[in-house]
């Protein structure tokens, strides 16, 4: 019997990248899953596109996690199509690194907008979703929180505050049966590392030098652990931070 048969879950931010690859392989588990992306209908659909064809269950669902009324609606569309939900995967994230000099206002917001309040909208959805059942929540974080690049300020910020967040949420949801756990990739190969510039560069280069793995990652290397994270296996753990970063500390 798959993992995760009869289980439902929502995955935000899951056009692409790690995202991307979370569904599926949530997907191959036996979950139902909800693809949500914010702009990307075609990366989204070809996602779906892909779980259906292998068997799966999953729709796509538009919407920005940084609105309240839009991740309503998500979970809406989760309760329609697939009555419920029992696991969230909170994805949906932004980077972009600006030197303090150059730290506005607006980047602040945009930032913190998605990857911190996203987070808790989105969380709050689920908890309601989940019931007396209760379910999994499982936070992507960034070992950014460790080793603190120049130039990353706001990002570095939103994804401590993630961690945070995921320490706070494992207490308070503990009793309702809602673990709450973290994944913390390092340098992953992903669409948007790439449109970033990331790939190829100086700051690759080194993130290679420094990981004892010898390479950075990639989506398929972060899958298994939400996998993990989201199924009666990991069943004894929350609050917990798992380190995916190829030993980079």
């Amino acid at each position: 019997m798959k993992k995760l048969a009869d289980k439902v879950a929502v995955v935000t931010g899951a056009s692409k990248g790690i995202g991307a690859g979370i569904a599926k392989s949530l997907a191959a588990e036996g979950a139902a899953v909800v693809v949500n992306y914010s702009s990307s209908k075609e990366g989204a659909d070809k996602v779906v596109d892909a779980i259906t064809a292998e068997g799966g269950k999953a729709i796509a669902v538009q919407g920005s996690v940084a609105v309240a009324a839009d991740v309503e609606r998500i979970f809406d569309e989760a309760q329609k199509a697939f009555g419920g939900v029992d696991i969230l995967v909170n994805n949906a994230g932004i980077y972009k690194f600006t030197p303090i000099d150059d730290v506005t206002e607006e980047e602040f917001h945009h930032q913190f907008n998605t990857n911190v309040l996203g987070l808790l909208l989105a969380s709050r959805a689920a908890v309601k979703g989940f019931g007396e059942k209760g379910g999994s929540i499982i936070n992507i974080s960034s070992t950014v929180t460790r080793i603190t690049p120049p130039g990353s300020s706001i990002y570095t910020a939103t994804k401590g505050a993630v961690d945070s967040i995921t320490q706070v949420l494992s207490k308070e949801l503990g009793p309702k049966n809602i673990r709450v756990n973290s994944i913390n990739p390092g340098m992953v190969e992903t669409e948007g590392a790439i449109s970033a510039g990331f790939i190829g560069s100086d700051f690759h280069h080194e993130a290679v030098k420094a990981t004892p793995l010898g390479r950075i990652g990639l989506p398929d290397d972060i899958a298994p652990i939400a996998v993990f994270l989201a199924s009666d296996d990991s069943r004894w753990l929350t609050g917990e931070t798992l380190i995916a970063s190829g030993g980079v500390r």
